[in-house]
């Protein structure tokens, strides 16, 4: 038997000029593997990080940001038919413009406030709403004399109801066209931010090719092992292949979950938007359908609600974002550590 050479010898020999093919191609595989683990783990955690943000825009501010401006103006609307409805039969006379009115007029103050810490459209949402709330307080200065201060006067009643309703359905100028400027904005951003994008389709993309590429080198590598460096089953290697297939699959499937989630929340923001914008819903009540608003603020709460038990965030994805990471440096670490080992332990016995 040919006895083992001492350790400079080996090292004599390592630095040989003209190394042996088996050496080249396991340091080719380990070069390969190192690049596409950390190519593929860069693009899937920004992917995957990506659309978990998404889904947290989605559910603190773009959400809350389309159901308010809806309720606002529904609110609003809501509001001035009552006091429409306290002068058209006397009400007035006796409570002015009504409770209905005033807790109507309140929600949608209430709605202002909250829009303003949760709307999607930047300076110009600001000064938007900045704008709106200065018209609607114009409003209340209309509406209140007239149903309080003039209601023995026809005249200055009619009046004061007409200023009330042009500054509340004046387009370009109202309060409800304004709001339906700031809806417009604010849903095309939601569209952008429910949606998976260019850039993030081409990170999954490169994500799951390099995961691909990862799992056949690895193959590679212990096909090689076992015909040129008798290693039929290297305990390096095979954990890899195992955490490769999973980073392939649970966030991926993990993402296809939360995108569907930013799907549905999409759709009902629109069935949202749809009907607060509905002109049949804006021209108010008939004899026909005596509570045609009532009812679209009801479904506008009611669709609301389900929104926000379907965005709440799913705790175990958050934790599938720290697994892929700790999964990440061991497909790298794993494969760099038992090939590394093989080419500075047995390879110059079992491989040449």
């Amino acid at each position: 038997m040919k006895p083992r050479p001492p350790h400079w010898t080996r090292a004599f020999r390592a630095r040989r000029p003209a190394g042996s093919r088996t050496r080249r191609l396991l340091e080719l595989h380990l070069a390969v593997i190192v690049l596409t683990a950390l190519v593929s783990m860069t693009a899937l955690l920004v992917s995957y990080r990506e659309v978990q943000n998404a889904a947290g825009e989605m559910r603190t501010h773009a959400a809350p940001a389309v159901q308010g401006v809806s309720a606002t103006q529904l609110a609003l609307l809501r509001a001035h038919q009552e006091a429409e409805v306290s002068v058209r039969f006397g009400i007035d006379e006796v409570v002015g413009a009504g409770a209905r009115y005033e807790s109507q007029l309140s929600a949608a103050g209430q709605g202002l406030s909250r829009l303003s810490d949760v709307q999607i459209d930047g300076e110009r949402g600001r000064g938007v709403l900045a704008t709106v709330t200065g018209v609607l307080t114009s409003y209340s200065g209309s509406i209140t004399p007239g149903t309080v201060k003039y209601v023995h006067d026809d005249l200055m009643q009619r009046q004061k109801m007409s200023d009330a309703d042009r500054q509340l359905n004046r387009p370009g100028t109202g309060v409800v066209p304004r709001l339906d400027v700031l809806q417009d904005h604010q849903m095309r951003r939601m569209g952008r931010i429910s949606t998976l994008g260019p850039l993030q389709v081409t990170g999954w993309a490169v994500a799951e090719l390099g995961l691909l590429v990862l799992t056949l080198t690895t193959l590679s590598a212990l096909w090689l092992l076992r015909r040129r460096c008798g290693r039929s089953l290297d305990p390096w290697l095979l954990p890899t292949l195992l955490v490769a297939v999973a980073l392939a699959v649970v966030p991926l499937w993990a993402t296809a979950a939360t995108q569907e989630r930013l799907d549905e929340a999409r759709h009902q923001l629109v069935r949202i938007e749809d009907t607060a914008s509905d002109p049949l819903v804006r021209s108010g009540n008939t004899a026909r359908d005596p509570d045609r608003l009532a009812d679209a603020q009801q479904y506008v709460t009611r669709a609301s609600t389900e929104l926000r038990d379907g965005l709440a965030a799913r705790s175990w994805q958050s934790w599938t974002y720290y697994g892929a990471l700790g999964a990440g440096a061991l497909v790298l670490l794993l494969p760099a550590a038992g090939l590394s080992r093989r080419l500075n332990a047995d390879y110059y016995w079992r491989a040449g």
